[in-house]
């Protein structure tokens, strides 16, 4: 909307599958994909590569209004997003949001690797915004709960809900081209997820897209597809 360029940073484990799943959906935008264990340095050397523009600054909101009329992006990075980031302290960031899951916020409450948790609820006061997704999920009671445990944590940030809600579809062969959801009507679909939350795909499958029938295969989360 601003008219400058995005950077998304993600570590890109094991194959690599995340970062070619969000180069394949942003292929049409001026999306910048940086992957590597060291998102510091992929991230220099990414602005070193494109250049950058603070688009909180006048002049720049500005000239980039003027930018998003003549092309409608522009080459140079104005934003960068890190995938699960908040432990990559050695790096400054303006905004940092935190993503809660609805169905299992906390997980057994223990740290990794017993548990899920990386870090105590404390360090939500880092937040400033906190983001319970799959929110249509969860019964009210249970996100009020949720609600309140951040609250609790001594965060002062904003709390917002969200929900996974399907637009298109892919074709295997033509990644790039969107097809409408309509397409599966009346089909038998085998759905398989390696997903670190497959009960939310499971409902997107079963209610949103409306199958007459399905077949539904979990695998483990990141499992080596061949």
């Amino acid at each position: 909307a601003m008219g400058v360029s995005p950077l998304i940073l993600t570590r890109g484990y094991a194959g690599g599958d995340e970062s070619k799943m969000l180069r394949r959906r942003l292929a049409d935008t001026s999306t910048k994909i940086g992957v590597g264990a060291n998102r510091a340095a992929v991230g220099s050397s990414m602005l070193q590569k494109y250049g950058h523009v603070d688009p909180c600054d006048a002049f720049c909101r500005e000239k980039l209004a003027c930018n998003r009329v003549a092309s409608g992006k522009s080459a140079k990075i104005g934003v960068a997003i890190l995938d699960d980031g908040m432990q990559h302290r050695s790096l400054l960031r303006d905004v940092e949001i935190v993503m809660v899951n609805g169905l299992t916020p906390w997980g057994n409450t223990h740290f990794i690797p017993r548990g899920p948790m990386r870090e105590p609820l404390s360090a939500l006061t880092r937040a400033d915004i906190v983001v319970i997704h799959h929110a249509d999920l969860a019964c009210e009671a249970q996100l009020e709960t949720i609600a309140r445990t951040v609250q609790d944590s001594g965060t002062t940030c904003s709390v917002f809900f969200s929900k996974l809600a399907p637009s298109h579809i892919f074709e295997v062969h033509q990644p790039l081209q969107r097809l409408s959801l309509n397409v599966l009507d009346g089909m038998i679909v085998l759905c398989v997820s390696a997903i670190g939350c497959p009960d939310a795909f499971i409902h997107t499958v079963r209610e949103d897209l409306e199958l007459i029938q399905e077949r539904v295969r979990q695998l483990v989360d990141q499992h080596n597809k061949q």
